[in-house]
């Protein structure tokens, strides 16, 4: 079963939130509101998972709406000593989308206070493939000296032309 610790505890103003026991798809919604109530207090947080034994998707999906809590209040939301079972299924579906997960919770704390280097977006226009170029950019016609028919290359209609009103014979 799980249970959760929303104590006052702060660390270099961030709150720590200590998750213990089973984060599953029965208690996942209950956590993404606590983490919302926490996010309205204070945006910077740190989920201290050292009790944690147990997490599937649904309670990685709550991390994840928790997150997105504190990052719309200005803050953040930090994973922090994961054990286990936990380790694997966080480095499975978190860290997979770029997202660290710390060894303690002193770690997540420091690296809050580290300066973030900023991205800057390089515009570019997208490389085309083969297919893109030829649906684009058609093959001008071409005349075809022997039936005097212009027909637009790479077409797969017969090379020949079609007869004429008076050259058809029944």
């Amino acid at each position: 079963m799980f249970s959760m610790d929303l104590g006052s505890a702060e660390s270099r103003g961030h709150i720590i939130v200590a998750l213990y026991g089973e984060l599953d798809l029965l208690d996942a919604a209950a956590v993404a509101a606590a983490l919302r109530v926490a996010a309205a207090r204070k945006p910077h947080i740190i989920v201290d998972l050292t009790g944690l034994e147990f997490i599937d998707a649904s309670g990685v999906a709550a991390l994840a709406r928790g997150r997105g809590y504190a990052r719309d209040a200005g803050g953040d939301l930090l994973l922090a000593a994961p054990q286990g079972v936990v380790r694997r299924v966080l480095a499975i579906l978190w860290e997979a989308d770029g997202f660290a997960v710390h060894a303690s919770v002193a770690e997540a704390a420091a690296s809050a206070q580290a300066p973030r280097p900023e991205v800057v977006p390089i515009w570019r226009q997208p490389a085309r493939m083969r297919w893109q170029r030829m649906a684009m950019n058609p093959p001008a016609a071409e005349l075809r000296p022997a039936s005097g028919h212009c027909l637009p290359g790479g077409s797969w209609a017969p090379s020949r032309r079609p007869p004429a009103v008076g050259e058809i014979s029944g």
